[in-house]
Formats: C-alpha cells, structure tokens, sequence
C-alpha cells in the first residue's frame, strides 16, 4: 500500500538534504561544500529564525549554494505565518544568485499536522529569483498566490491537506512558459479545502498556456470526480505523459468520465491510486488503455466504498 502522508526531505533538486546547524557546535565537523547539499533551514526550541539565517549566510558561500529547505521556523511552539520569513530571505536573494530550488515548509505530523502549517504570500519566492526552477510547498493554511509570469520554473508542488480557492485560481492567471511539471493536493473541506469544480476550470484553462508541461498531478482532493470530468475534456491533457489523480476520493463517476471523454493512449503513465472505483470500472480502464501501453497505477483505498459520503482523502489533517 502505497504511503502517502509527507516525510522528512532527504533529497531536494537533485542533492541530499543537509540541515545547517541551529546552533555552533564546538569542534563539530566541517560543513559540506555550499554547491554539494540542499541546505536545511530550521529553528529549534527558542532559537530564532533570524540569527540562524545571518550565520548561515557568514559561514556559507552564498554565491554557490543552489538548494533551500525551510523546516520550521518559529519559535517557544508559537507558529506564525511564512511571510516574516519569506521577506527576510528575499531581501538578501542578491547573496544567492544561483539559487534554483526552494521548498517551504518541510516539516512532519510530529513538529505540526499538514493542515495547521501556516503559509502565506509564496509566489515572492518567484519575483526575488528569476532563475528559480524548482518550488515546493507544504501546507495551506492562508497560502497565497499573487498571478505572475514567471520564465524559468519548471516544476511546481503544493501540498496540502485543504487548500483555500484563491491560490487555485491564482495558479491559472499566472505564465510558466518553462513548466514541466505541476502537482497540487487539494485536500479535503474537513481540514479548509475550498476549490470547486468551477475553481479548477480557470487552472486548467491556463494550463494549456503552459507548452512544456509534461506531469500534472491534481491529487488527494474530495472533488476527485469533478476534477475527471473536467480533465475528460480539457485541451492541456493532449500535451501530458504522466497525469496523477490519487489519493483522492474518485468513484466510478470520475472513472466513467475519463473513459468517456478525450482519448488518454497518448498517456505514459495514469496514477488513480486510493481509489473507490468498482471492479468493473477498473476492468475497463485497464482494457482500455494498458494494451496502448499506459502504465496504470490502481490501488484502491484501504478502506474501499461505493457510498460518496463515505469516502476519504488519502492526506488531510
């Protein structure tokens, strides 16, 4: 059975994880060439964000370092929004030119739930470093997203066991002329997920503005059926090889609408994963796509139900 729920980030934008040390350690060992980790960032106990990130950038050559991971950030278990930090660490952008990956918010259900991390304001990431490439994002309470053009992102993920509608709509306003790959989780209305099917529209309609997108994932949401059945029909699928829809609550609704709608044999893979679709449904997916050669993924829910109300999202509090 497939896991799901977020763990630590050992490896970021190509490199391993390294955390940069919250406080000196006295002859402790020599820190990792800036160019060879994905720094980690965090705070621990009542040791303030601010201090920490001055002496990271006096002890690290700035200038080589490429990766960023914000872990937690607060402090005395008092969390407060992203945006304090976010404008302390894009004031100082110029000392890292060749930053490309940046990720918010790694931090696991024993330092806080998915749905209780408080973001704010990401897309200033994206206007303080024209070259990024790679943006990830943990959490959705108060996530923000301002519509911006944006040249060099490739690759964009927002995990979130409930999504608030604007950063949704925000997404299908903004330009990514480089993006490869898109995955958004969605969540469920129990933990703040607010998107309908008429939210999803404008993303997937600004998608298509996006030619070099190759993977969209649209998970772990309570809409799932919506969500199929707009995709059965919009112009962004014939562009795709892997699209991703699990951990969601699909039903043989979302099922039917997929197979009834454009052709997904142009597909290299199709992940439906915590799925509630009926052993027929399945049936007919499989013959109706593995022979063109789509890998399906199709694991059903640990706990599967034909009964809507009944079902569940893989990821929420």
């Amino acid at each position: 059975m497939p896991r799901y729920y977020p763990s630590p980030l050992r490896d970021f934008h190509g490199l391993p994880v390294h955390t940069f040390p919250p406080e000196e350690v006295p002859g402790g060992r020599p820190l990792p060439g800036a160019a060879s980790v994905a720094w980690r960032i965090t705070t621990e106990g009542d040791l303030p964000f601010e201090p920490i990130w001055r002496r990271f950038l006096d002890q690290v050559s700035g200038e080589d370092v490429t990766a960023l991971v914000l872990g937690p950030w607060w402090e005395d278990y008092d969390p407060s929004g992203i945006d304090q930090v976010l404008e302390l660490i894009t004031a100082d952008a110029g000392r890292l030119p060749r930053l490309r990956g940046v990720f918010l918010g790694d931090l696991v259900s024993e330092e806080m739930e998915i749905s209780w991390i408080p973001q704010g304001e990401v897309t200033r990431v994206l206007r303080a470093w024209p070259g990024l490439r790679e943006l990830g994002v943990r959490g959705g309470e108060d996530l923000t997203v301002e519509p911006l053009r944006h040249e060099g992102l490739r690759d964009l993920r927002i995990e979130s066991g409930g999504l608030p509608a604007q950063p949704v709509r925000a997404l299908g306003a903004c330009e990514f002329p480089a993006l490869e790959r898109l995955e958004v989780w969605l969540g469920t209305t129990w933990y703040g997920a607010e998107c309908t099917a008429e939210d999803i529209a404008p993303l997937l309609t600004g998608l298509a503005r996006c030619p070099r997108l190759r993977r969209l994932g649209l998970r772990n949401s309570d809409i799932q059926d919506d969500i199929a059945a707009a995709l059965a029909a919009a112009p962004v699928v014939a562009g795709l090889e892997h699209l991703d829809l699990s951990m969601g609550t699909l039903g043989d609704e979302g099922g039917a609408a997929l197979l009834a709608g454009q052709p997904l044999t142009h597909l290299r893979s199709l992940n439906l994963d915590h799925h509630f679709l009926s052993e027929e449904l399945t049936d007919r997916l499989r013959r109706s796509l593995e022979p063109h050669g789509v890998r399906l993924s199709l694991t059903p829910s640990r706990r599967s139900t034909h009964d809507p109300e009944a079902r569940f999202v893989a990821v929420g509090e």
